[in-house]
């Protein structure tokens, strides 16, 4: 058996990573496409690749001597002098007389992937079979349909995807295995015969869709099942295939990194941030869709209007809102109108730090009370600090303040005309009987200094749509952070989700008690462990207490082995010589599968 990839084509897509190289001579994490390809030809025994080239064909071909990798594999060239201006269709042509030959793994230049999936195909039932995974959104290109004996049906091309039947497809992962009796029979004379009526400039696969069309028992899926592999076709992907890729010891720290995204890497669930599962509702979603081209197509409005959604939306003075991309984005223009001291629970959600270089940080420590924020605790602070920061609940502990008592710190706090800014973004999620809000005008009106700011992407299930609101009586703040805001600060999907959404207050506010259920049984079940311990809260998330494990160890652990991401709070300030973890809670059963994980790694 022999290999033949195609590699003659530019990658204009890449960009500077192909200025001076075709796409197989792409390094991921130090090593050349082509070289891992070679070493998994040579793990499958096979000891023979034909190499289709075009573009920078002799760098490849340098290349391939400088590091003897010629010795590994013997290699034939074909070369394609026309790459710029044909497609793969011809490079195959050219190589028509070779490929023949006998039977071919046939693959393209711009895949990495596990060297296992070449030697499980040749080793598979099938003489001939094209690689398959099951559709994710993150993919992109030709995709095909199945029947229940793996017989492939259909190739379908972009312009004839159907997003209704996506649970229907597969994407082709680009290699083939095919025998000498199928390329002579079959695939040559189409190709011949599809080159002669179409011309040089379209894609191989075209062939297979014709062959398929006629007889679909001649082609084979092979559907691959937690196999890692990524087509790099721009630098996006490149940086995707060197995390997927990466060294164990390097694999957590570069998820760390990327900080959201995470629903381009095939089948992750992601228990690190923190987004409502429950809501939107279908019917709320399927308004969002209806509208999607004329939102997509439209400008947004003014900041003016959008004010006026807000205030619809919670009910208060539109002259008391600001509405940002996020609460992220409000946190940052709160230092305009922040002076002084800042008092910060530590641990704590690191934005409000990282928002206020200038200001003197005064560390309010609640690891020496079992990180429990208590009303006596934030009061003894109001002769140290001029400005007060509280998330409640808390992010991470999820520590719930009482009305009762967060009111008593604000009127304190007022006394002395301090700013007390309260995070409440996930204060909805609280138990309905102590569930409160201070996004009232009542109480914005009495306390000038009160700054309230809530994340309605966390809450409300759309962190995608980065909405965020602050809120407060203090006009005269409110006009010099509006002065430094963009006249389009939101989204026009943003803008309509606001708009629409008093239709679905009540699926909301199910949603919330959904979050309340589960994460009392989640504390319940989890407490059954001896080897955590799992903090109280009234948020979306659970912080937990590794007794006798390390808490990167854990994160590492369920990332390879059940592809679960989990929030490793090691490096968070206030955690020193803790092993931490904080976990989203999600549906009911993701919830049950994250605990049989973690149960499963605690045992």
């Amino acid at each position: 058996m022999q290999a033949l990839m195609l590699a003659a084509g530019k990658g204009s897509r890449l960009g500077r990573y192909t200025k001076d190289n075709t796409k197989c001579m792409l390094e991921v994490n130090g090593k050349t496409l082509l070289e891992r390809c070679i070493d998994a030809l040579k793990e499958a025994n096979i000891n023979k690749l034909v190499l289709v080239l075009g573009y920078k064909k002799d760098n490849v071909i340098n290349y391939i001597k400088d590091k003897g990798l010629d010795k590994k594999i013997e290699i034939e060239y074909v070369f394609n002098e026309d790459y710029d201006i044909t497609n793969n269709i011809y490079s195959l042509f050219l190589a028509k007389d070779i490929f023949k030959r006998e039977d071919t793994i046939l693959l393209e230049s711009d895949l990495i992937y596990e060297p296992s999936i070449i030697k499980e195909l040749i080793e598979s039932k099938y003489d001939n079979a094209a690689v398959l995974a099951k559709y994710e959104q993150w993919m992109d290109g030709t995709v095909v349909t199945l029947d229940s004996e793996k017989n492939i049906l259909e190739f379908i091309e972009k312009q004839d995807f159907d997003y209704d039947k996506i649970n229907k497809y597969y994407k082709t992962v680009n290699i083939y295995k095919f025998s000498k009796e199928y390329i002579e029979k079959y695939y040559i004379p189409f190709l011949e015969a599809y080159v002669k009526a179409y011309g040089n400039n379209c894609y191989y696969e075209l062939v297979l869709k014709v062959i398929s069309g006629i007889n679909k028992s001649l082609l084979k899926g092979y559907v691959i099942k937690n196999k890692k592999w990524y087509e790099i076709d721009d630098c996006q992907d490149l940086d995707i295939s060197e995390l997927l890729f990466s060294k164990e010891e390097n694999t957590l720290d570069l998820y760390k990194k990327r900080f959201g995204g995470y629903w381009r890497f095939e089948g992750l669930k992601d228990y690190c941030y923190l987004v409502n599962p429950y809501f939107p509702s279908e019917q709320m979603l399927n308004k969002l869709k209806y509208n999607f081209k004329e939102l997509i197509s439209s400008y947004p409005s003014t900041l003016y209007i959008q004010n006026k959604c807000i205030s619809r939306f919670f009910n208060i003075d539109e002259e008391k809102i600001i509405v940002g991309n996020g609460a992220a984005e409000i946190i940052n223009y709160l230092r305009n109108i922040i002076k002084g001291k800042i008092g910060v629970v530590i641990p704590t959600f690191n934005e409000y730090i990282r928002c206020f270089p200038d200001n003197e940080i005064i560390e309010i420590n609640s690891c020496d009370n079992d990180y429990k924020i208590t009303k006596e605790m934030l009061l003894s602070y109001k002769d140290k600090v001029d400005n007060l920061i509280v998330i409640n609940p808390d992010n991470p502990s999820g520590n719930f303040i009482s009305k009762e008592d967060i009111m008593e710190i604000i009127d304190e706090y007022s006394k002395n005309d301090k700013k007390i800014i309260i995070d409440e973004s996930f204060i909805d999620f609280a138990d309905e009987d102590i569930r409160y809000s201070l996004l009232s005008d009542n109480i914005l009106e009495k306390y000038k200094n009160l700054y309230v700011i809530k994340s309605i992407g966390k809450s409300y299930g759309i962190g995608g749509l980065r909405l965020g609101v602050l809120c407060s009586s203090d006009y005269e703040s409110l006009k010099i952070m509006k002065e430094k805001m963009p006249v389009w600060n939101i989204n026009s999907i943003a803008e309509y989700f606001l708009q629409i959404f008093p239709i679905y207050k009540k699926d909301y506010e199910k949603s919330c008690s959904k979050i309340s259920e589960e994460r009392k049984f989640m504390i319940e079940t989890l407490n059954k462990n001896d080897k955590i311990k799992v903090y109280n809260s009234q948020a979306n998330y659970l912080m937990c207490e590794l007794k006798e494990s390390n808490s990167s160890d854990l994160t590492l652990y369920l990332l390879k082995n059940n592809n679960i991401f989990i929030k490793d709070l090691k490096n968070k300030k206030g955690f020193e010589n803790k092993e931490m973890i904080r976990i989203a809670i999600k549906s009911h059963d993701d919830n049950i599968e994250i605990i049989n994980a973690i149960n499963s790694y605690l045992k």
